[in-house]
This record gives structure tokens, C-alpha cells and sequence, in this order.
């Protein structure tokens, strides 16, 4: 497998399809955080695919759209900065992806100015030509008062959180690792609350 996915383009025209791609879809990233941090609902749901799921019940960017205007009423001033993203290609219309993202959340009615760290697992599928995110997940290490001294799971408890899952134990890897270096000394050996 290449670093850059399972799937390997034909010729030199592929490859360059295949670069352009991978800036497209880091593109998706970037413009998310910007379209949450305006409030630019418009811009934010034409990032996903028309026919994107929200929850088990309801489909398209329409309902994307009522979904992210209730989420995002929640506090005032965001901040969503993007770090790293890994991009692996699985066939020439298809990815899947693991971004990472600072956010700071302004809470003036509670006096807090939140700060935390998290991950979105993404899918994203090219639509006549353009990339859109399939779906996005979102994962969290903590988030809390920026007066707090960040902890693992800090804040992940908290009443304005939407349900996520604790990382790092989602990965399969971290157990590994931790069963094979230290067998009997990790309390975060236990499967975390949310998962499974």
C-alpha cells in the first residue's frame, strides 16, 4: 500500500487527478473550519455530498443545514484550527481521511473561553467533479476552560458536547501497544464509554 492509499492511478494523467485531488480534499478541511467560524451555512453544507445522513433519520444538505444551526447556536465565537491531515485514495472517486483540529469555543454566558483538541474521521466522495466529505466524524481527546490545565477526557462530560468518542483509546493500535509494553498498567486499557 502506498502512503497515499490502496488505490494507484494509471499514467501520468492519473497522478496529476490523483494530486489535484488531495488538494481539493484538504481544501474540505480548511473551508469546514472557516464556514463554522463565520457561520456561513450555505458554504458549510454545499461541502457535503446532496444526499449526506444526518443522524438514522433524516438525509440532504436541507436538513444538514437546520442540524448546524442548532448545533452551532450553542456558543458564540469559534476558533477551528486544522493540523495534520492524512489522506489515503480508494479508488479514483472515493477517500477516507483523519484530520486533526484545535478549537476554542466562546461561552459568555458561563464565563469560559473552552479550548480542546480533537480528530474528524472523514469519507469523501468525488460529485461531478468536486470532492465532498460522505461523512464526518468527530473524535475528542478533551476540551475545556483555556483556565484549566488540559487532562485526558476533561470536558468530554460537559452539558454543550456533542456525543463523540474519547481518543486515543479508539484506536486499536493504542491498546496494542499498551498490552504489549506495559500489560498490567494501563488503566486506559479498558474500552472507553461511547465505543463499540
Amino acid at each position: 500500500m502506498s502512503r497515499l492509499g490502496t488505490w494507484k492511478p494509471d499514467g501520468f494523467a492519473g497522478r496529476i487527478d490523483r494530486l489535484e485531488s488531495l488538494a481539493q480534499i484538504r481544501q474540505l478541511a480548511q473551508r469546514y473550519a472557516l464556514a463554522i467560524d463565520s457561520r456561513d451555512i450555505d458554504a458549510l453544507v454545499a461541502l457535503f455530498v446532496p444526499d449526506v445522513r444526518i443522524g438514522r433519520d433524516a438525509s440532504g444538505r436541507a436538513a444538514l443545514a437546520a442540524w448546524f444551526r442548532d448545533a452551532l447556536s450553542g456558543f458564540r465565537t469559534s476558533i477551528h484550527f486544522v493540523g495534520n491531515h492524512i489522506v489515503d485514495f480508494d479508488g479514483p472517486d472515493d477517500a477516507h481521511g483523519i484530520v486533526y483540529c484545535r478549537d476554542e469555543l466562546d461561552y459568555p454566558d458561563q464565563g469560559e473561553w473552552q479550548v480542546g483538541v480533537l480528530q474528524y474521521w472523514d469519507t469523501y466522495r468525488r460529485i461531478e467533479g468536486e470532492w465532498c466529505f460522505s461523512r464526518r466524524k468527530f473524535l475528542r481527546w478533551y476540551i475545556g476552560d483555556a483556565l484549566t490545565r488540559p487532562a485526558h477526557g476533561l470536558g468530554m462530560d460537559g452539558e454543550h458536547q456533542l456525543n463523540t468518542t474519547q481518543l486515543p483509546e479508539v484506536f486499536d493500535t493504542w491498546h496494542s501497544y499498551w498490552s504489549q509494553v506495559k500489560p498490567d498498567a494501563n488503566p486506559a486499557l479498558d474500552e472507553p464509554e461511547g465505543t463499540g
